[in-house]
This record gives structure tokens, sequence and C-alpha cells, in this order.
């Protein structure tokens, strides 16, 4: 049988090591030697001996999640096999994370990661309890983090000169050590006259970097 479909590009090779690695840009292929953590229903195949079971989010990260909603509903991928995690469609990215290194992530945009990295869902400091997309993930520790985002992903670097104020809908993540606040970019006149779409942006301080989809889509709603 011949077709472009058996190209090498698109076939699964064993893998040679444990670990995460890009399967194509929508797709992360895991091998599991032990356990790892991924976005609850991101498994699409797996061949080896592993059991997909809910994770607790532990009493602290429960209770933050029934009050912000963020979206973090993991499941832990253990045992020895191979298993392929995507969402969507959507474009997958692998960031490697040291030790020292501390990421802010959006819930909506984790796909799995390692055990090795610790997280914790914590509230956008300067950001109250408005807006969308200011609760998110924490990620330190050291290991690997897949990362998805609707289209390509723009990252803007952020100095103390030049801070960068970008849309809650539409922010992925960020250098966890940046000052956060709100920023409103219209004046009362124009929010009576019904508003300019773009009332309040969150402001990043400091230095760093802001990852930004190319989208400003709403997230669905997410269940535990």
């Amino acid at each position: 049988m011949q077709s472009e479909l058996f190209a090498s590009k698109n076939m699964a090779e064993p893998s040679t090591m444990a670990g995460m690695v890009l399967q194509n840009d929508k797709c992360v292929k895991y091998a599991v030697n032990g356990e790892c953590y991924a976005r609850q229903g991101s498994m699409v195949a797996f061949r080896g001996d592993l059991r997909f079971d809910k994770k607790g989010q532990g009493v602290g990260n429960f209770l933050k999640r029934q009050v912000t909603g963020e979206g973090l509903a993991l499941m832990t991928v253990s045992g020895q096999g191979e298993a392929w995690f995507a969402h969507e469609a959507a474009n997958c990215f692998i960031v490697d994370i040291a030790s020292g290194d501390s990421l802010t992530i959006n819930g909506r945009n984790v796909l799995c990661f390692d055990a090795g990295l610790h997280y914790e869902i914590g509230v956008v400091k300067g950001a109250g309890m408005s807006g969308g997309g200011l609760f998110n993930s924490v990620f330190s520790g050291q290991g690997r983090l897949a990362v998805i985002c609707e289209g390509s992903p723009v990252v803007i670097p952020v100095s103390s000169q030049a801070p960068v104020f970008v849309d809650t809908d539409a922010v992925v993540g960020w250098s966890a050590q940046l000052r956060t606040s709100l920023h409103r970019s219209q004046s009362i006149g124009s929010m009576i006259r019904g508003g300019s779409g773009e009332a309040v942006q969150l402001r990043l301080d400091g230095e760093g970097f802001v990852i930004v989809r190319p989208s400003e889509a709403k997230p669905a709603p997410t269940t535990n």
C-alpha cells in the first residue's frame, strides 16, 4: 500500500529514552517509565502497559479551582510504554525548565509535564478577582513541560524600560518573576459610548518575556 500518509514524517518510531518529544507540531509523544502528568482527555493513542487515573489537586489547589475556575484538570499516567498527547490540533511546544526557573502558564495551555516539576495554582498579583485568565499555574523545579497554543504564539520580551500590556484572554504565560497589575486603557466616556473592546489588560513589568496566542477567544468551560 502506498500513500503520502505513510511518509516517514508521519510514522511513529520507537523511543530511545524516557521523556517527551515532539511527534509533530500538533502532538507530543511521551515515553513513560514511571509516571508523568497530562491534561485530562488529551491522550490520543498509547502502547505498552500504562494506566490513566484522575489526579487529585490537593486541598489548596482544589479550593482555588472552585473559586477561580482555573482549568488544570490533570490525569496521572503511570507504567511503562508510550503515549501520544494532543488537544484540538493546537500547536505544541516543549519547555525545558531548569532548577531555579519558574514559569507561569494558563491552565488551558498545559498539555503534559514531567512528574519532577512542581506546580501551584496562583492568583495573579495585582489582578484581584476580576478579568479572565488571571489565575494561572506556576511551574518550578526541573523537568519538561509541553504547552499548547491555538495558532503560532508571539513571544514578547519585557524589560524594565518597556512594560508590556496583554489581553487577559490572549495571554498564554510569562516569566514568573515579572510584576503584574491591571491596566485600564479606555476612558469612562468611551465605556459609556459602548467601549472599544479593549477595556482592561494585564501589565507586566520587570525583566523576562510574555507568551501571547493570536486569539482573544474566551476558553470553553472546563470540568473537574
